[in-house]
């Protein structure tokens, strides 16, 4: 498919919203771009992406590594759709999926779509710093067109369908026919990937749902704080035969270990080890001029203050002599 169907002069938030047919048209066609609006990411610092921002940290490095991965298992099986999920809230699974999806879109040049299906506790948008708009929620409550929630997120080159607003009854919705037409539908298109960032693996019933329409699964754990026996629930329950790998997350002392490959771990702490270092010499410097002067003053000054300072001592013993 050529990348022209994806090309920037599609960026305009005028441009009216494509139905579900038009969209998947525009995805097949190489002569027609789909009507997809663009939100630009201010990229803040939450959002932890990277494989954008510091494409030289070990976390990038690493996020490169699964994407490698994955695309050789693509070209050897069919592998298009991706559960991304974890036993436990706060594991980041989100950060994965964002992070993933920036990654294997490469810069737009890949078409990659990031579903936040995780409806009742959605992320993605704040983490992105981008404004609300409706999503998954508020397409099923008034059984609208879903593809008109789809937008183009800049400069990340990934296409994303929000959650939308925190559904009171999510789970109605990810078991619906609604879902799994959706997720149908979007597998039967173009995308190269289509990325589920899922809810964690409790309640169980909404991850079984989302397991079966998915051609497998990522698991993220965080070290040091997702307990062994809530991994081993979750392969249990997902199956091991569906779940490609583990992804550990917040794991410490890999970026010691690239300091040593690139000179520097994160290349701005690197600059400014370097000024810190010129300014500490520059302070050497100047306190060795410094303070011999410094010294000769302190010489001449003492005597005075000694003798100041017995004379208030004088005047205060004779004015408690005579009280």
């Amino acid at each position: 498919m050529s990348n022209d169907v994806f090309k920037p002069e599609t960026e305009k938030d005028d441009v009216p919203p494509a139905s579900t047919e038009e969209f998947l048209e525009a995805l097949e066609r190489a002569d027609v771009y789909p009507a997809v609006s663009t939100e630009g990411t201010p990229l803040p610092l939450e959002c932890r992406l990277v494989v954008h921002t510091d494409p030289r940290s070990a976390g990038a490095d690493r996020f490169r590594l699964v994407q490698i991965r994955l695309r050789s298992m693509q070209a050897s099986r069919k592998l298009q759709s991706l559960l991304i999920t974890s036993p436990l809230p706060e594991d980041g699974k989100s950060t994965v999926a964002l992070n993933l999806a920036t990654g294997l879109s490469d810069n737009g040049k890949c078409p990659v779509l990031l579903l936040e299906a995780d409806v009742h506790r959605p992320t993605l948008l704040k983490k992105l710093g981008l404004e609300p708009w409706p999503g998954l929620t508020e397409c099923f409550k008034s059984k609208s067109d879903p593809m008109r929630a789809i937008r183009r997120i800049d400069p990340l080159g990934f296409y994303l369908l929000p959650a939308g607003q925190p559904a009171e009854d999510g789970s109605s919705l990810l078991q619906s026919d609604f879902t799994a037409q959706l997720i149908k539908n979007l597998s039967s298109s173009s995308f190269s990937w289509i990325l589920i960032d899922s809810p964690p693996t409790t309640p169980i019933a909404d991850i079984l749902v989302l397991r079966a329409q998915a051609d497998a699964t990522l698991l993220v754990a965080r070290a040091r704080q997702t307990p062994r026996e809530a991994i081993e629930e979750s392969t249990q329950n997902l199956g091991r035969g569906h779940i490609l790998g583990i992804v550990l997350n917040g794991v410490d002392g890999l970026e010691r270990a690239y300091s040593k490959y690139y000179g520097y771990g994160n290349s701005s702490d690197g600059r400014m080890r370097g000024v810190m270092s010129r300014v500490g010499a520059g302070v050497k410097r100047i306190r060795s001029k410094v303070d011999p002067r410094v010294k000769q003053i302190i010489s001449k000054v003492d005597p005075c203050v000694q003798q100041i300072i017995s004379k208030v001592k004088e005047g205060l013993g004779r004015g408690a002599d005579g009280e």
